[in-house]
């Protein structure tokens, strides 16, 4: 399928401030060299900040496509963009991440992992790139990447290849799930055909379909 270009991992600091109190968040990852272990619900040296809406063993890791940075820093002009700049933990390269089906999943290093659903871009995002536009824009340009289960515990590292382990049949892509949750209401129905889709989004997609 194609390779990590980089493993990214962060801890949360503050980014500013909510009425009137320190505002967390973890969305800040640096390239880290060597091999890193994803077990449990992390990568080694990784961390959230609000456990209610990030991490988990649905949003284990989150992988992004070197070729959506590209295409975000032609769009915004912003040549700095690069590994973890989108929160991401897995840099991938070659691999059209929006375009995965949910439940597929992947052998990276000696880790196995499964895709559980897009993300949906929250206001942290919009610090991170310093302009509150950005969560609307993310959420058009539908190119979430996608969140990962540890399903086999293992060891990652820049370099390694990602191979297709499994697809399901339905055909539910983690693009789609994005754009019935935050584009186009109509797609709520096939969306949440998705057996695999985590069960938290899963079911606010059946309760509003």
């Amino acid at each position: 399928m194609g390779r990590v270009a980089s493993v990214n991992v962060g801890q949360p600091r503050e980014i500013g401030t909510r009425r009137g109190r320190p505002l967390l968040s973890a969305i800040f990852k640096e390239p880290v060299e060597g091999r890193v272990c994803a077990r449990g619900v992390n990568l080694d040296g990784d961390a959230q900040a609000d456990l209610r809406v990030h991490g988990g063993a649905d949003k284990a890791i989150y992988a992004y496509a070197s070729e959506d940075t590209a295409w975000w820093a032609a769009q915004l002009g912003r040549d700095e963009l690069g590994p973890g700049w989108f929160g991401e933990n897995l840099t991938l390269e070659g691999v059209d991440v929006t375009g995965t089906v949910v439940g597929e999943r992947w052998r990276v290093g000696d880790a196995e992992l499964e895709v559980s659903q897009p993300r949906l871009p929250c206001a942290k995002l919009g610090i991170r790139f310093g302009d509150p536009r950005m969560v609307k824009a993310f959420a058009r340009a539908s190119r979430p990447g996608a969140y990962l289960r540890i399903i086999g515990e293992g060891t990652v590292g820049a370099g390694d290849a990602v191979e297709l382990l499994h697809r399901p049949e339905h055909g539910v892509t983690v693009e789609l799930v994005s754009r019935a949750f935050l584009l186009d209401p109509s797609l709520q129905p096939a969306a949440a055909r998705a057996p695999e889709l985590a069960a938290s989004l899963a079911d606010e997609l059946r309760r509003v379909a």
